[in-house]
């Protein structure tokens, strides 16, 4: 059975979705609606969808909304789509304050509903490949670095980039946030466009995150080093790395590599690169979430989740 779909934006991302809901087998697309009337019947003419004049009617035609408006709008979509019974698909960041999602929440659990949040990179086949393979981290180092858009300048720029890195971490380290250092620099906008961050875990693990929307250079890249390994991940060229070190044989093979340290214990180095399979990061996220509602089980990002990574990139922001 596949759930009826209205996305609510047909901006550049709005675009997207539109085209992956219509391709999808799970969904079938009933419309879209964007406040910009001229533009939403452009957008049909062109691609053929059905224009919703308003966003009461469109939400009233489906089983699931997908919300993909500028960040401000997402809590009064989100809670007519609740408050209608609907299931909803949300873009990160989650909402545009903490009190809002966890607003949310609460409706979803009153409406009985399910709600999915657009961290895309935990969808990544790249994070997909190593995700199991990431046990118990200490140290994690993160770089999002891309060309200024001035699309994602209504927001600082750890709501906007550095917030993916935010939410992938929070999902490898099972402990809570205790402290959180922070620094921020604006350069063309109002908000800052560079920032980093170190996270403190309670069980010891340190998160260090760069984010920057000024660079000359895209990179989109994350390490984690934990006992007896390290594994690194490019998310923008889609490729995984696991370094693991094992006692040393008695006698290594000619071309091993060992490491000996100061107490004379040795140790080889073994290389993994794991098959990463090519995916449509936003159609799978898409998809996991008409599993989730077909199957009544959690989306595999909750909206619990996204007030998480939400509430640490408050914490980020609130350290500048």
């Amino acid at each position: 059975m596949t759930l009826k779909i209205g996305v609510i934006g047909a901006g550049h991302l709005g675009k997207i979705h539109l085209r992956l809901a219509k391709a999808s087998k799970h969904y079938t697309l009933v419309g879209f609606y964007d406040s910009n009337k001229e533009y939403g019947e452009e957008i049909a003419k062109e691609f053929g969808y059905n224009y919703y004049k308003d966003l009461e009617s469109l939400i009233e035609a489906c089983d699931v909304i997908d919300i993909v408006t500028p960040t401000l709008s997402h809590f009064e979509v989100a809670k007519k789509a609740i408050q209608a019974g609907k299931h909803i698909f949300i873009e990160k960041p989650i909402t545009n304050t903490l009190d809002e999602a966890l607003e949310l929440i609460k409706l979803t659990e009153q409406h009985n509903v399910k709600g999915q949040v657009g961290h895309v990179e935990r969808f990544n086949p790249a994070f997909q490949a190593v995700v199991n393979k990431i046990e118990n981290p200490m140290f994690i180092e993160a770089h999002r670095l891309a060309e200024f858009n001035p699309r994602g300048t209504d927001v600082p720029v750890v709501l906007d980039l550095m917030i993916h890195d935010i939410d992938a971490i929070l999902s490898v380290v099972k402990s809570e946030v205790v402290q959180v250092n922070a620094s921020g620099v604006s350069v063309i906008s109002d908000t800052p466009d560079i920032a980093n961050a170190r996270i403190e875990f309670k069980n010891g693990c340190v998160a260090n995150l760069t984010a920057s929307r000024i660079s000359l250079k895209q990179m989109r890249k994350a390490r984690f080093f934990q006992r007896d390994a390290y594994i690194s991940v490019d998310f923008l060229e889609k490729k995984s790395e696991i370094v693991r070190m094992k006692d040393a044989p008695e006698n290594p093979d000619d071309f091993a590599m060992i490491l000996q340290n100061a107490e004379g214990v040795k140790k080889q180095i073994y290389f993994e690169n794991p098959t990463v399979e090519a995916n449509n990061a936003i159609l799978d996220e898409l998809e996991s979430f008409a599993k989730a509602i077909a199957l009544n089980k959690t989306p595999k990002v909750s909206l619990a989740q996204g007030t998480e990574a939400l509430r640490v990139a408050q914490m980020v922001i609130d350290n500048f």
